[in-house]
């Protein structure tokens, strides 16, 4: 997508370790102007899916999912990272690494949300190690739900969890893959 890549160029800023902050416009401050255009080529992509709900995980995808979930006209769904007291019932759960963070997280969604029937998109800011995706990819599997595909913003390619989820033979399509070159600056794919 152009004008994500676009907006990586001039606002993103990558750090030491592969750490890509595009914090001013995507998943602190939001420009809901480029999210909706997001919002509008996730549909796009995934129009033909016959999606039921939306699923992604606390917190930075969660914006990004809602402002999708308008085109499809459906709900979103998100895996909390912590037990909360208005968390209550039955859940699905399991354990994820955030590479950003270098933390593992058990995520956690009511059985009341996600069921066999559904059809989910999963929606999420960034693919790097793949390790968010394969969580939540499980929770769909405790649940009996179809993974209809899933929508990445930003898909780290010099990480291999683009390359593994797709060697699964999941519908993974990313908005911008961003590489590096020899030199450690960004290039996309």
């Amino acid at each position: 997508m152009k004008l994500l890549e676009e907006r990586i160029i001039k606002d993103g800023v990558l750090k030491e370790g592969g750490v890509l902050k595009v914090d001013s416009f995507l998943n602190h401050q939001m420009d809901i102007e480029l999210i909706n255009e997001i919002g509008k080529e996730f549909l796009r992509l995934f129009k033909h899916k016959n999606i039921t709900k939306i699923l992604t995980v606390e917190a930075s995808g969660i914006g990004i999912a809602c402002i999708t979930a308008q085109y499809f006209g459906v709900p979103v769904v998100f895996a909390k990272k912590a037990q909360s007291k208005n968390l209550d019932g039955e859940i699905y759960t399991t354990e994820v690494h955030s590479f950003t963070h270098n933390k593992d997280y058990t995520i956690r969604v009511s059985k009341k949300f996600i069921t066999s029937e559904d059809r989910v998109l999963v929606i999420d800011d960034f693919l790097a190690n793949g390790k968010a995706l394969i969580g939540l990819m499980e929770i769909l599997k405790q649940a009996g739900a179809t993974l209809a595909g899933c929508g990445i913003c930003i898909e780290k390619g010099f990480q291999n969890g683009g390359d593994y989820i797709r060697g699964m033979g999941i519908d993974l399509q990313s908005l911008a893959i961003v590489d590096l070159n020899e030199k450690g600056e960004l290039i996309f794919r």
